[in-house]
């Protein structure tokens, strides 16, 4: 989300700062532009000036010949001469042709001897405005990448008619150089006006988002099972705070109604134990003076009192790893694979009665992150339901592993199986096969096991063997 916000404050930015980069560039380059037409056009116009003086001094010696004791003089040729060394060395310094030509586009003075008028349309186009009076105001803007000249016609009046056509023809070069340069500059500052807005959108997002962060985790923490987890109402904008104090109150609420609920298991299971067992002395007491054909029912009686006692540990032992989950467990680095090893002794009296045996596998060491009787409970929850639904003289499978950073415990059966539909549901609470309604147990032992792994941080799943049989895989945190 941050970044997506940053983005959308980055284009908008990024928007604002071409709204007035793009125009401030054109006007610049126009202003370049129009201060270099302007020098063009003044010169231009000198030369204009300079030609037209040419032809009064010429008119001045053909009209008072007397004036020299009538012998006439070239003074128009030297004022001509004087005009062509003129143009020749503003061409020399500047690298600007300059031209004079008459209204047909004949060359009268030019800077070099062999130019002419330009076969251009642009020039052709300023020569014939020129020739119409009309001196060049606008030779039209000339952009960096176009490498064309700029033409700047200025007509020669004499005697109230355009009689010629003064020209200058113009590289372009450092014009549009400084125009790149410019734009250069500008584009730089826009660049670091962008940075300084993502610094700034960044952290300004990082405020905004805080609190957001804050109470996602706070969720993330409940949805695991962690209900104590709150967040501080006093962060963020009035809206956020005003949603992380209803957060809060819905996280009371919840665990409110989840602690009564725990507590109602927990205090219910203990206190039925109580008339239960006094109700199984008062069954055995009864049995003492039935007669012997009843005993067969008083056999059921007794052990549908020690299933519904069994049922009740089990619950009672589920309240108590809901209650470690939720107030979280302490995790210290263990030996895993002994720990296996432990459990697997103990249930090895369990396993000859059945003639069945284990098979262990992995590693003799194996180093994990975990609460040993939170991980001990869960395995003995594991290896009870292989061996109760594994058939007589099996072999289970016990196999530890180290994957990535996680330890796993992978527990094999040859039982009967489950198909994909029971997979999905394996591990719920008081949930049994249909196949397997006639095999002892409450359904609560892998519910109990994921429990316990979950409140360490682990996980509980579970898979077909092939061959037939059940997978289930504890995993942990491997340490260090």
């Amino acid at each position: 989300m941050r970044t997506r916000l940053v983005a959308l404050l980055l284009a908008l930015m990024a928007a604002v700062l071409l709204a007035l980069g793009i125009p401030l560039a054109i006007s610049r380059a126009a202003g370049t532009q129009q201060h270099v037409a302007r020098d063009r056009i003044d010169d231009t116009a000198r030369f204009a000036a300079d030609y037209q003086t040419t032809m009064v001094a010429d008119d001045k010696a053909v009209t008072a010949p007397e004036a020299t004791g009538g012998i006439g003089t070239d003074r128009g040729g030297i004022e001509m001469g004087a005009l062509q060394a003129e143009l020749t060395q503003y061409d020399d310094v500047y690298g600007i042709r300059a031209a004079i030509f008459d209204r047909a586009g004949n060359r009268i003075v030019a800077s070099r001897a062999d130019y002419v008028l330009p076969d251009d349309p642009r020039a052709r186009a300023a020569f014939a405005a020129a020739r119409a009076g009309h001196r060049s105001d606008d030779p039209g803007q000339i952009w960096p990448w176009q490498d064309r000249r700029m033409v700047v016609a200025v007509p020669v009046i004499h005697r109230g008619d355009v009689v010629a056509v003064a020209f200058t023809d113009s590289p372009t070069d450092k014009m549009r150089g400084r125009i790149t340069d410019t734009w250069l500059f500008l584009g730089a500052g826009e660049a670091i006006a962008l940075l300084a807005a993502l610094l700034a959108a960044n952290r300004l997002t990082g405020s905004i988002l805080k609190p957001v962060q804050v109470l996602d985790k706070a969720t993330h923490e409940i949805a695991t099972g962690r209900l104590g987890a709150r967040v501080a109402a006093a962060q963020g904008p009035p809206e956020l705070r005003r949603l992380a104090k209803a957060f809060n109150e819905m996280a009371d609420n919840v665990e409110t109604v989840v602690e009564q609920q725990r507590a109602f298991a927990a205090d219910a299971s203990h206190q039925l134990r109580n008339p239960l067992s006094a109700l199984l002395l008062r069954i055995e007491e009864l049995g003492l003076s039935l007669p012997a054909e009843h005993l067969d029912t008083l056999d059921g009686v007794r052990d549908e009192g020690r299933r519904l006692t069994h049922v009740l540990d089990e619950l009672l032992q589920l309240a108590l790893a809901e209650n470690a989950a939720n107030t979280g467990v302490d995790l210290v680095p263990l030996d895993v694979a002994a720990l296996v090893r432990e459990r697997l002794d103990a249930w090895e009296p369990v396993a000859r009665r059945r003639d069945q045996h284990f098979d262990q596998q992995g590693p003799r060491a194996l180093t994990g992150h975990v609460d040993p009787i939170a991980l001990g409970s869960a395995l003995d929850a594991i290896l009870d339901n292989a061996l109760k639904f594994s058939p007589d003289g099996a072999e289970v499978t016990v196999a530890v592993a180290s994957v990535g950073g996680r330890l796993e415990i992978r527990v094999a059966d040859r039982g009967p199986g489950l198909d994909a539909d029971e997979l999905r549901r394996v591990g719920d609470r008081f949930w049994r096969g249909a196949h397997h309604q006639n095999v002892d147990g409450s359904g609560l032992g892998l519910s109990i096991a994921r429990t316990l792994l979950r409140a360490g941080g682990g996980t509980l799943d579970f898979a077909a063997r092939d061959g037939g049989g059940l997978v289930v895989t504890a995993t942990v945190d491997r340490a260090g």
